[in-house]
């Protein structure tokens, strides 16, 4: 971001004085202003109003008594635009521009969005078509309607590409600490990273809560959360408006595999963002973050006073990667001695009613429990309506108590409700002012502490192999269009050269494949060498196990008449002949190819004919250490093969994670020749790994 520009937007996320220009619209930002509590000047510019909202109010921007940190903007399209160049010419810091009627339209729209934009110049404008910004630690609402929250001192700034969810989010009753709400709207000059370079300097953000559409900037998106990732700052993602980029990979397999969502959700996986699936899994992680912080694993100890509620954590909590590990012999020793005798040990705990609201006998069972070794805990306490708080008190001594074990401990805890709404505000302002975050409905509670869980191992694993830099992107080349498909046999030769195996294997002619076969050893495989056919099997280009000279001489003449019917100038006359493998123990799809926006992805798949019947695929962003590669195998459902399932035999995981690894460096060197590499199967044996079948794209210097 250029120097002016981050110094107007510091200015308009923390102005002096707020100017509001237009009608009804400025009306109510001046009201909200109020409300909220700025305490600087605020002035209306309407040429036919003396004051707006008790305010003064003058003719023209250019009279205003000084120039204005902040702008609140909602005239039409034709007058914003030459407001926002006089409001750039007197020196004014940063403009929220309410006004609609650009990009979103088409056509004129975006012609105008252009022309205000350079109108704009280094005046940090956010929008247009948004409904502004809110730092309730300022205490200044650039926002046109009524909001909820309040002044907090610490907390979380949310960046929401939509207007009204930031609305519906300030209205929660979630008592989530919001320290910014800000809605970016059409980002004709401000964008998501923008605003990340700036929320992360910002000693009172504890996490940062983004909603988002598309990012228009991958690698400066990128390098933003690096430098939020060491800072640790936690960014939470809510990506809405997934698609995938199958039409745009029309020949290979991995084309209803890894589109647009699937290369988001590489890119959040390598930068420690956790992604959530709605607003509340967003406002309950932000929530816990804030208030109780990162844990540095995922052993959880939980506690209930029901064993219906100790199973549905537990429950839960498989399926999401927590763990729920069992108390040690020691701790289970020390419970059982604190515990009564109804009670079973276990994790989670059902401390049973003997125990609900005694302050004497309860805090040692928390103590017991929480001084092994877990990474974070949570209570599941679900409150009593109004009416019913009569019995209100034990459920709040438990929390106390509860609290202040985990306090004792340093363990980032959370209270929980089942259901969401069975959580009172003054119970929840109870919970924040001890420093547990009160977690609403049991799925969001732990799905936030799994994803804080996540964000903490990931950052840890960073941090300790020195690798911020090296969680940067490589530089994408536009273009796949000029692509041309390679042949096998060059296919392979290529990796060949670079040290990674492929089968033994001839080229040969229809007179020459019985010798060669011969020579090879059989059994073989035949397959037509041609630069038109992608994938064989669909055309009859390939036959497996073939034992003799006369079959594969066969087999060969059938394949010429049966490639020709389809497509006559792929009959090449010429036969990749390649000695048979044994019985993998497991086939992978391994796919690397380049992105306009993200550089190269790499996918890894179930291959063979599962490719598309499992679905079963992690796609990565390169450059890729081997831990993350490690990683995505132990997350396909493939990976309990490789381990030798049902007394089969196992894979060497070093020695295939060591051969994907070579594999991408060998793309990353070749990034401006080679579009596109796809190898299924990758046959993963006990002792070694070898491509089987490769398609290879490759693409001129220029990379166009």
């Amino acid at each position: 971001m250029r120097p002016e520009l981050r110094r107007n937007l510091q200015r308009l996320l923390a102005p002096r004085h707020v100017a509001v220009v237009g009608g009804r619209d400025a009306e109510i930002v001046a009201q909200e202003c109020g409300r909220i509590g700025f305490r600087g000047p605020i002035w209306g510019v309407n040429p036919r109003r003396s004051e707006i909202a008790g305010h003064p109010c003058f003719g023209r921007v250019e009279d205003l008594p000084e120039p204005p940190d902040a702008v609140f903007l909602a005239v039409p399209r034709a007058a914003a635009i030459e407001t926002v160049a006089q409001l750039r010419k007197i020196g004014a810091g940063g403009v929220v521009c309410y006004s609609a009627g650009f990009r979103e339209l088409g056509g004129a729209g975006t012609l105008a969005e252009q022309t205000l934009a350079e109108a704009a110049g280094d005046l940090a404008l956010v929008g247009p078509n948004c409904y502004g910004l809110i730092n309730y630690g300022h205490r200044v609402a650039l926002w046109p309607f009524a909001h909820g929250s309040s002044k907090v001192t610490e907390g979380a700034a949310i960046v929401t590409q939509s207007g009204m969810l930031g609305s519906d989010l300030t209205m929660s009753q979630r008592s989530t600490p919001f320290l910014y709400m800000i809605t970016v709207g059409n980002q004709a000059v401000l964008r998501f990273e923008d605003f990340l370079e700036v929320l992360v300097e910002d000693p009172d953000v504890r996490a940062i809560g983004l909603h988002i559409e598309g990012v228009q900037d991958v690698g400066r998106f990128a390098s933003a959360a690096i430098k939020a990732l060491e800072a640790n700052v936690p960014i939470v993602a809510l990506k809405t408006g997934t698609s995938t980029v199958g039409a745009k990979l029309t020949v290979s397999h991995t084309g209803s595999l890894s589109g647009t969502d699937e290369l988001y959700q590489a890119l959040f996986d390598r930068l420690g963002i956790i992604r959530v699936d709605s607003p509340a899994a967003l406002l309950e992680t932000v929530k816990f973050l804030c208030v109780s912080g990162a844990p540095k694993g995922n052993r959880i100890a939980g506690f209930t006073c029901s064993g219906g509620g100790a199973t549905m954590l537990a429950d839960h909590a498989e399926r999401i990667g927590l763990d729920f590990a069992t108390p040690t012999p020691e701790t289970a020793a020390l419970l059982k001695q604190r515990l009564p005798e109804i009670a079973t040990v276990s994790n989670p705990l059902d401390y049973t009613t003997p125990l609900w609201g005694d302050v004497e006998r309860l805090p040692p069972v928390f103590q017991a429990m929480l001084g092994d070794r877990y990474d974070m805990a949570v209570m599941v306490q679900d409150y009593p309506l109004p009416e019913l708080a009569g019995s209100k008190d034990s459920y709040e001594k438990d929390a106390r108590s509860f609290m202040a074990m985990a306090r004792a401990a340093n363990l980032p805890a959370a209270i929980c409700s089942t259901v969401p709404e069975n959580m009172d505000r003054d119970s929840r302002e109870m919970m924040l002012a001890g420093g547990i975050a009160p977690l609403q409905g049991l799925a969001e509670a732990l799905g936030a502490m799994a994803g804080a869980a996540r964000y903490g191992l990931r950052r840890e694993r960073v941090m300790a192999r020195g690798g911020l830099p090296a969680l940067g992107l490589l530089e994408p080349i536009a273009g796949r269009n000029r692509a041309a498909l390679v042949d096998e046999w060059q296919g392979k030769r290529a990796l060949h050269s670079a040290g990674l195996a492929v089968p033994e294997g001839r080229v040969a002619t229809l007179d020459e494949v019985g010798d060669a076969a011969t020579e090879v050893g059989f059994p073989v495989a035949l397959k037509m060498v041609s630069d038109r056919i992608a994938h064989k099997s669909e055309i009859g280009a390939v036959r497996l196990g073939l034992s003799t000279a006369q079959a594969v001489a066969e087999a060969a003449d059938e394949m010429s008449t049966t490639v020709a019917r389809h497509d006559k100038a792929a009959n090449s006359g010429r036969f990749l002949v390649e000695r048979m493998l044994p019985s993998p123990v497991a086939e992978l799809l391994v796919d690397i190819r380049r992105d306009a926006q993200f550089g190269l992805a790499m996918t890894l798949a179930s291959g063979g004919t599962l490719v598309e019947l499992l679905s079963d695929a992690v796609t990565l962003l390169l450059p890729a250490a081997p831990d993350d590669i490690q990683d995505a195998l132990a997350r396909l459902k493939l990976s309990k093969l490789l381990d030798g399932y049902r007394g089969r035999p196992s894979a060497d995981r070093k020695a295939l994670v060591d051969y994907i690894g070579r594999l991408a460096r060998f793309a990353e060197a070749q990034i401006d020749r080679i579009a596109e590499i796809e190898i299924n199967p990758l046959f993963v044996l006990p002792n070694t790994t070898c491509a089987v079948d490769v398609v290879m794209w490759s693409a001129p210097k220029d990379g166009g």
